[in-house]
This record gives C-alpha cells, sequence and structure tokens, in this order.
C-alpha cells in the first residue's frame, strides 16, 4: 500500500532572527518568526508525511506552547515525525518541496539542504528533491514579507 502527503506552511520574515531552512543558516538580514527555528522547508516536509498517515499535523505534536520546542531545531522535529512514521511501518519512497522565496537565492543552499534531510529521513539523497521559485515581486513572498514552502510526498508500507 502506498499513500501521498502534501502539505503547505508559511513563516513571515522578521529582523533580529537567523533564516533557517533545510537545516542551513543562511545569511540574510532577516530570518523566519515561529516558535521553533521556523524552518518552512522542513515544516512542509514533515506535514506531508504526518499528512500521509493522517496523523495531523506538527501543531499536535509539537504545539507552539510548550517550551520545550522554543527555539528548536526542526530537524529535530522532521527525526520525529519519522519515528512516528516508522512505527507504522511506513518508509519514504520520495518527496518533492518547492521554497517560495524572493530573497536570497536558494540554489547555491539546496544541495546541503537536500544531504541534511535525506540523512534525517535515512534515505538517499536522490530520493528527495528541493526547487525554488520567485515570487516575482508579487503577494507577501514577492515583497519579502515571508517564506513559504510546499511539499508532496509518498510513502510506502514496508511490512
Amino acid at each position: 500500500m502506498i499513500r501521498v502527503g502534501q502539505s503547505v506552511d508559511i513563516h513571515p520574515l522578521k529582523p533580529g532572527r537567523d533564516l533557517v531552512l533545510g537545516g542551513v543558516k543562511i545569511d540574510h538580514e532577516t530570518g523566519l518568526d515561529g516558535h521553533s527555528d521556523a524552518d518552512v522547508l522542513v515544516h512542509a516536509i514533515a506535514e506531508s508525511i504526518l499528512g500521509a498517515l493522517a496523523l495531523g499535523d506538527l501543531g499536535t505534536h509539537f504545539p507552539d506552547t510548550d517550551p520545550r520546542y522554543k527555539g528548536i531545531s526542526s530537524l529535530k522535529l522532521l527525526a520525529h515525525t519519522v519515528d512516528l512514521a516508522a512505527h507504522t511501518g511506513y518508509r519514504l519512497v520520495n518527496l518533492d518541496a518547492t521554497i517560495l522565496a524572493e530573497r536570497p537565492k536558494m540554489a547555491p543552499h539546496i544541495p546541503v539542504m537536500r544531504e541534511n534531510i535525506a540523512r534525517v529521513l535515512s534515505c538517499d539523497v536522490s530520493q528527495v528533491s528541493i526547487k525554488a521559485t520567485r515570487g516575482e515581486k508579487l503577494g507577501f513572498v514577492g515583497r519579502q514579507e515571508g517564506i513559504a514552502a510546499v511539499c508532496v510526498c509518498l510513502l510506502e508500507d514496508r511490512r
């Protein structure tokens, strides 16, 4: 049996915060605002896995009212999500994610993002596709008010 999950995550940009995407700290004048490190890419990936398994969303598992998750690396949240999936007998076949950001350029950082995510997912980097696109000066992405990420994943039952 196979399952498909999809997710979208959005966070506003805020001065004084680090910009972390795919577990990579990127030099930029603003970062993403949120309770954890606000890594929208990793959040979208984790929620697509949770969605495929009908296990709710990140807020259900890691509420922003819980101080244990304040500033936590989203890669740790993804690792916990992978453990949940493993207990159901499902493993990742592949995922395809897109980052929507006007700036900074994502292309130089994508190879390391893929490696970080593949390591946490215990899969080959060829199973992790990450792309980026700009907002072309349209909407909140184009006005550089925030960054979004979307992800679709395919899981298969390995039992």
